[in-house]
């Protein structure tokens, strides 16, 4: 992604029918460590792809992965299309730069270039740093007696959860359109991280509440404490709605890790 070089040469290549951009430094703790990197790949990245698209393939579709925290300080619940953004981190301020100019090439160079400014969504893959997996990673191990306690920042932290399953299907559906647009995808509920580790915990018959410490350590200097999603554009415009509910997106993480867990130890 740091390439403009390479990125040019493989449009260029293949030029491409579709574009999926998802290629980030995406994990918002890390952004606070090292502003740099979060801030030069993800906007660099997206400045590369737009552009070499607009040299070598102007006809390819392109999807750039927005994200609810590119609203950050939110003013009004929930958060649309309309709702201004207020990003709390150096990764929702990349997230505004690359919808900005995502939206910047389809109006100045006619690209079919569309943003998906995608509320949470998580599935087993979700990565180990994140706080659904290590939720959902700790009860398993703490069910099997691999591990005593799970240390968590702000619990009171509240999120619109989804599965990443919906969305993916989400974001196919804006290229699929003849005209290129912003939508918000969401699934309009929102739930603590107290909720979420509660019942991950109660699907393998567990008290949270043994188990759980409060870390300071991992508060974060500035909390987004609010996000919840109105979903309806893409909704009416192109008919998406969720299928997977919370809870059965947290018991198929936590089942997910308990049962790897369980088969290795066997």
């Amino acid at each position: 992604m740091e390439s403009y070089a390479s990125i040019c040469k493989i449009v260029n290549l293949i030029k491409p029918e579709e574009i999926y951009h998802l290629a980030a430094q995406s994990y918002v703790d890390y952004s606070f460590q090292d502003e740099f990197t979060t801030l030069n790949t993800n906007i660099n990245g997206t400045h590369y792809i737009l552009s070499a698209l607009k040299e070598f393939s102007q006809d390819s579709k392109f999807y750039f992965a927005g994200s609810s925290e590119m609203f950050g300080k939110v003013t009004t619940t929930p958060q649309d299309e309309n709702t201004p953004f207020h990003p709390r981190s150096a990764y929702g301020i990349s997230k505004v730069a690359g919808f900005d100019l995502t939206r910047n090439y389809r109006e100045a160079y006619n690209l079919h270039a569309s943003s998906g400014i995608l509320f949470n969504h998580e599935s087993p893959r979700r990565g180990f740093e994140f706080v659904t997996r290590k939720i959902s990673l700790a009860a398993a191990r703490i069910k099997l007696g691999l591990q005593k306690n799970i240390y968590l920042g702000n619990i009171e932290a509240r999120r619109d959860w989804g599965h990443a399953k919906d969305y993916v299907e989400a974001m196919w559906l804006m290229l699929q359109q003849n005209k290129p647009d912003d939508y918000v995808v969401g699934t309009g509920k929102n739930y603590a991280v107290q909720e979420f580790i509660k019942k991950a915990f109660e699907i393998l018959d567990l008290n949270y509440e043994h188990y759980l410490k409060i870390d300071k350590n991992l508060f974060r200097p500035s909390e987004v404490n609010l996000l919840i999603s109105n979903a309806t554009k893409i909704q009416n415009i192109i008919n998406w709605q969720p299928k997977i509910t919370f809870e059965e997106l947290v018991s198929e993480m936590v089942l997910f890790d308990y049962n790897s867990l369980k088969n290795q130890l066997k």
